[in-house]
Order: C-alpha cells, then sequence, then structure tokens
C-alpha cells in the first residue's frame, strides 16, 4: 500500500529534479604525437558543452579552431585567437554553446598539421 508520505517524497523528488538546471555535455579530446582523439567531434548545435583537452604528450599541443571558437559563445574558459593551449601532461576544458556548421581544427605547432594533428568539429 502507498501512503501519503511515499507520495509526498515521490512528487518532491521529481520537482526537485524538473528545477535542476541541465548540465552540459562533455567530450574529450585527447591530444598525442600528432594526432587528436576522436578526429571529428559531433556537437549539437545551441547545446551546451565542456570540451576536455587531455595532452597524453610530454611536448605541448594545441587546438586551433578560430572560425569555430569565434562562432561559439564561450561561457567557461578561454580560446585566445582561437586555439587552446595544452602543456604537455596537462588537461584543460572550455565550455561553449556552438553555432551549427562544419569547422576545421588543427595544432599550429611547427609540423604538427602536416604530421597529421588535424580534425574536424560537425555541429549539427
Amino acid at each position: 500500500m502507498i501512503s501519503s508520505t511515499h507520495i509526498a517524497v515521490a512528487a518532491f523528488a521529481l520537482a526537485v529534479g524538473a528545477a535542476a538546471p541541465a548540465q552540459p555535455a562533455a567530450q574529450t579530446i585527447v591530444m598525442s604525437n600528432f594526432r587528436y582523439s576522436p578526429p571529428a567531434i559531433r556537437l549539437a548545435a545551441g547545446r551546451p558543452v565542456t570540451l576536455t583537452f587531455v595532452n597524453r604528450s610530454g611536448g605541448g599541443h594545441d587546438f586551433t579552431a578560430k572560425a569555430f571558437f569565434a562562432n561559439s559563445t564561450i561561457i567557461a574558459g578561454a580560446a585566445p585567437d582561437g586555439e587552446v593551449e595544452v602543456r604537455g601532461g596537462a588537461t584543460k576544458s572550455i565550455t561553449l554553446i556552438p553555432r551549427a556548421g562544419t569547422y576545421r581544427a588543427h595544432c599550429s605547432h611547427f609540423l604538427h598539421t602536416p604530421m597529421g594533428m588535424r580534425g574536424q568539429i560537425i555541429v549539427s
């Protein structure tokens, strides 16, 4: 038998759950020597997302996507000049709301792009 206490607790739980703001989606981009993983990032237009860049190499890398960052609303973190620089062994995050489009990304460090460190961001 369901008591009025059980009903009140269930109603409260539903109300609290509905009132809680939605958390941004999350996407991890792993940087290693001369590649991003995944090489293509798929995001939902107009939906907040936290991108976390994990540099697993000993040297620095960046994620340069000038058009992508220029067409996004950055909520937390920064991408000065359209890039996120990550020291070797470090992690950095940025939360943003992307605009629909297909964007290119690359590492701007010397010879990193020709060696394969490039990717694509698909926002639909």
